[in-house]
């Protein structure tokens, strides 16, 4: 699902001006006639949530200055452009100082309206991105970190904020890659422990006979190679929360130590002589069926039940595909900053196919897909071309190269002088005919066309890299490519 903007003016004319831009550019639009009516609409928790607002400065009533003051002091944090008829420096410096992200002015055209809003997306993703990198550094994210604008997803994070008002035992169910140690963190930030401990152990990557010792500790020469005291997760954890992720995977012998420590509050380090208190909020996860392990005697029935309390399942990705634009919008904004790309937006194209595929590895596919697509992207925009391996899985979106054809003729025998002129004929395949087979200069037209061809499949439908090396804008060249017979629809595929 595309962008939501919210459109707020008391102008009929403008909001529908606004409203038909912005839907041409492929965004959802909402509209608004007033201040009141706007801040209402963005207050709204039953409707969807707004990603951005552009908003007129001078209305009757509550005017724009008054909705910026409104939205700050209510923490609505959401990207507002606002939009006058004057431009004068004041007004635009005291809307700057509210919190506007940027400003245009009326009449807006539509070019400087697209770069405003995808420019305030881009910013307010990776101040997004920011914020929660902070957070999390510190032991507090909260729910709102949480990407979702699914109904189902919604009443998944509901449920775990219940579970954070209390100290019961969580078991968090999901598809590998879906969030599950992200819950478990806005669990933690929603609760009395926020900014304590929150310790992760993996229960599959731990060796089988270190199992004990890692979630435990051990006292110095308990076994050969214990040459200091290790406290162990759960003492690391102390007051804080211990995350087992992939708890299914926790071998039998660990099994009942681990239910002695849930039920008693205390463990027994290897090699120690007594038991150690600790204070631990637990938060399990899996991606398995427990009780079909437990019907295979390969995890405990008690144990089971004791982690089993408050068991909270997340979605899988395919299930809410209305989160993929805002996740891909979270993570080009996060990967851009790292990396040193200057991409401003992803193009409409790429967001249908993202979100017609299927994403087996949920989120964690979805990340590692836009952290390719970062790294190939040549222009300030990913497209299709830059997610090759998932259009090949979706159909309509296959990657294909047109075949371009043949840059020389074969080389015939040598003719004779005529008439007409000489008769040249290159042989080198690298340099462009410019005498056609009868003789005579051949037509710019062609020239051009043969040459958008050549590379279009030097660089492989690259189409920024194209349009640079031609010298030519890329609506130019989508035109050009158009009235010579490319399918201009499949060209970002091509990248294969």
């Amino acid at each position: 699902m595309a962008a939501l903007i919210l459109v707020v003016d008391d102008d009929p004319i403008q909001r529908r001006l606004l409203e038909a831009m912005a839907r041409r550019f492929g965004y959802e639009v909402e509209t608004a006639d007033s201040g009141e009516t706007g801040l209402a609409r963005l207050e709204a928790s039953d409707r969807p949530p707004v990603d951005l607002v552009v908003l007129d400065l001078v209305m009757p009533d509550l005017d724009g200055m008054g909705v910026l003051t409104r939205m700050r002091q209510r923490s609505i944090a959401i990207p507002a452009i606002v939009q006058t008829a004057h431009g004068s420096i004041e007004a635009v410096i005291s809307a700057m100082r509210a919190g506007a992200h940027d400003f245009v002015v009326k009449p807006v055209g539509a070019e400087r309206l697209q770069v405003s809003i995808k420019n305030a997306l881009r910013v307010d993703a990776l101040e997004d991105e920011l914020r929660r990198a902070t957070r999390r550094r510190a032991g507090e994210l909260s729910f709102r970190d949480i990407v979702t604008k699914v109904e189902s997803m919604a009443r998944t994070i509901r449920l775990a904020e219940r579970a954070a008002k209390s100290n019961i035992p969580v078991l968090i169910e999901g598809e590998s890659g879906v969030g599950k140690e992200l819950m478990a963190r806005a669990i933690q930030g929603g609760s009395e422990r926020r900014g304590k401990p929150f310790v992760t152990v993996n229960c599959g990557a731990l060796p089988e006979n270190l199992v004990e010792s890692i979630l435990f500790g051990h006292e110095k020469g308990a076994f050969t190679g214990a040459t200091e005291k290790h406290a162990g997760k759960f003492v690391e954890a102390h007051g804080g929360t211990l995350f087992l992720d992939e708890i299914g995977e926790l071998p039998p012998e660990a099994q009942v130590k681990l239910l002695r420590a849930l039920q008693d509050g205390e463990i027994d380090p290897v090699g120690a002589r007594r038991s150690v208190k600790v204070d631990i909020r637990l938060v399990s996860a899996t991606n398995q069926n427990l009780i079909e392990l437990v019907k295979r005697g390969r995890f405990r029935e008690d144990l089971f039940y004791r982690l089993n309390v408050f068991p909270i399942t997340i979605p899988p990705l395919r299930a809410r595909t209305m989160d993929v634009p805002d996740l891909a919008r979270r993570f080009l904004a996060r990967f851009c900053a790292e990396e040193g790309k200057r991409i401003r937006a992803i193009a409409n194209d790429a967001f249908a196919l993202l979100c017609a595929y299927d994403w087996p590895g949920n989120v964690r596919q979805l990340e590692n897909a836009m952290f390719r697509a970062v790294v190939l992207a040549d222009g300030d925009e990913l497209t299709v071309a830059e997610f090759p391996q998932i259009a090949a899985q979706v159909e309509g979106f296959a990657v294909r190269i047109p075949a371009a054809p043949p840059l020389v003729a074969e080389t015939p025998a040598p003719a004779s002088p005529s008439a007409e002129g000489p008769h040249f004929e290159p042989r080198d395949p690298h340099i462009m005919r410019l005498i056609d087979e009868s003789g005579d200069v051949r037509k710019i037209d062609d020239i051009e066309a043969e040459a958008i061809r050549f590379a279009f499949a030097h660089y492989r439908g690259q189409m920024s890299q194209m349009a640079r090396k031609l010298g030519i804008g890329r609506s130019t060249l989508y035109r050009k490519m158009k009235e010579i017979g490319i399918d201009a629809e499949v060209v970002g595929e091509a990248a294969a």
